[in-house]
């Protein structure tokens, strides 16, 4: 017995050390139900953590601790909130909230200025803080699949946003303020309530490409009219072409479906979406069926 417990506490000593040395603690599907107390006590030796699909509740006030870890990732937990501190992870980077119960964010969101991507679909948000403005590195932001009925005034200060995920809410408009984001290259809001978008979009976000309002209120008409129409459609073919001479043609999760749609004929081809969202095709059978340009749109 005495021999089994020295080789477990030095199998337990060798991977804190190797948690220091690396500063990655990577503890998935371990069935936790709390924060290791050995992973809070490395301080400043984590870069990385990451506890997905877990059964922890929530995140304790000393990962506050963990002042030098850039990325956090606890997708596919039980989390409900978090806690009023987690600014002061000043590192922060990276942060995976997928798949949780977290029915809002505080406030002191705002103070992780250096944070470049949040993901947090799959909750119960209703409504994102204001303070979400503050955070001028974030690229990409992920808040689909919640309850979110708008999206803040303040969004539109994230200006080093170049991707912005808000399918399967109940948003019923945009604020103007997006028309802010100069560097937004893909916005996707599939099944909301959204029935116009603010008129500049796609004359101001000249870095757009790619734009998804599958299953709401909109028309193709509309969207056709914008002031900006033709610069987006050129974007989004030069992007599209590139990608079809990759011999790849990108679908969409959240579709069964998708819609080659060709600018100039309105020729139209439905293809079964593959398990992995992506369908495979030749350039030569894209120019064999007259297709220049594809776009995941209105199905």
């Amino acid at each position: 017995m005495g021999c089994f417990q020295s080789r477990g506490a030095d199998s337990k000593a060798n991977r804190i050390a190797r948690w220091r040395s690396t500063g990655i603690v990577a503890l998935r599907d371990a069935k936790l139900k709390t924060f290791p107390d050995e992973v809070l006590d490395l301080d400043r030796s984590v870069r990385t953590l990451d506890l997905t699909h877990n059964k922890l509740v929530e995140i304790p006030m000393d990962i506050s601790n963990l002042v030098n870890m850039q990325r956090l990732i606890l997708a596919t937990n039980l989390i409900e909130r978090l806690p009023i501190n987690l600014g002061k992870l000043q590192a922060l980077k990276v942060m995976i909230l997928d798949g949780n119960q977290i029915t809002s964010l505080p406030d002191e969101l705002g103070q992780l200025v250096r944070l470049e991507k949040l993901s947090i679909s799959g909750n119960m948000l209703m409504s994102l803080p204001e303070t979400i403005g503050s955070l001028r590195n974030l690229s990409l932001l992920n808040v689909s699949n919640n309850k979110l009925k708008y999206l803040p005034e303040s969004v539109g200060s994230c200006f080093s946003l170049e991707e912005l995920q808000a399918n399967d809410n109940l948003i019923e408009e945009l604020p103007a303020s997006v028309c802010n984001l100069v560097h937004l290259k893909s916005l996707c809001l599939n099944n909301n309530k959204i029935s116009q978008i603010p008129p500049n979009l796609l004359k101001d976000c000249k870095a757009l490409q790619n734009i998804s309002l599958h299953d709401n209120p909109i028309s193709m008409d509309q969207f056709q009219q914008m002031e900006g129409f033709q610069e987006f459609e050129a974007r989004r073919k030069k992007k599209f072409d590139k990608q079809i001479d990759s011999n790849v043609m990108i679908g969409s999760k959240g579709l069964d479906e998708v819609l080659i749609y060709n600018s100039a004929a309105f020729t139209v081809l439905l293809l079964n979406r593959l398990d992995n969202g992506y369908i495979s095709s030749t350039t030569s059978d894209i120019k064999e069926r007259g297709l220049d340009s594809l776009l995941v749109f209105f199905v």
